[in-house]
């Protein structure tokens, strides 16, 4: 079995910029953002550019929540990550990467293909989300191993206060990061 990847100097150069930003949620997206990393690389081989992408698509998936003050965070956050890009030089990544922003919430798999990069982030921040419910073939045990490593540390209560609140506030669209 693979190690786990726990230290990423960029994505955690990003937490520390906007650690004022996160406050007391820092902890609980940081974990998130690992976990979701070490899921994408318990369904594929991550080196490289890849494993940039993911940790830079990691980084920013839900940070409109946080940066953008907004519950509605798909396109905020995509518009975060590809502005990162640019500044980065990175732009050849932008498709890509916004798409991973974009459809990581999509129920139905991407058009993107089984094997692509944006496909596996989606699967694995489902299993992140759903508890390893739907764990897309990933081992219940490279699961637990990913989880004692990263603790939840509050995270699910953080989606469900914020669904709450949007519930309460927007009834008529209380889930907006959802896509078919």
């Amino acid at each position: 079995m693979r190690r786990l990847i726990t230290e990423l100097p960029e994505l955690d150069g990003l937490f520390d910029q906007y650690a004022e930003r996160f406050g007391r949620d820092q902890t609980p997206y940081r974990n998130h953002v690992y976990r979701v990393i070490n899921l994408v690389a318990a369904q594929r081989p991550l080196s490289g550019d890849d494993l940039r992408k993911v940790e830079l698509a990691g980084f920013f998936h839900d940070a409109g929540i946080w940066l953008a003050g907004t519950f509605d965070y798909l396109a905020p956050s995509a518009r975060l990550a590809c502005h990162y890009l640019t500044e980065h030089g990175l732009e050849a990544w932008r498709d890509e990467i916004h798409a991973m922003v974009l459809d990581h919430h999509k129920i139905t798999a991407t058009d993107r293909g089984r094997d692509s990069l944006v496909e596996a982030f989606r699967r694995a921040d489902w299993i992140d989300v759903s508890l390893g419910l739907v764990r897309f073939g990933v081992p219940r045990e490279r699961l637990r191993e990913i989880n004692r490593r990263f603790p939840n540390a509050g995270f699910h209560a953080l989606l469900a206060a914020l669904t709450a609140r949007q519930l309460f506030t927007r009834p008529w669209r209380p889930l907006p990061m959802l896509r078919l």
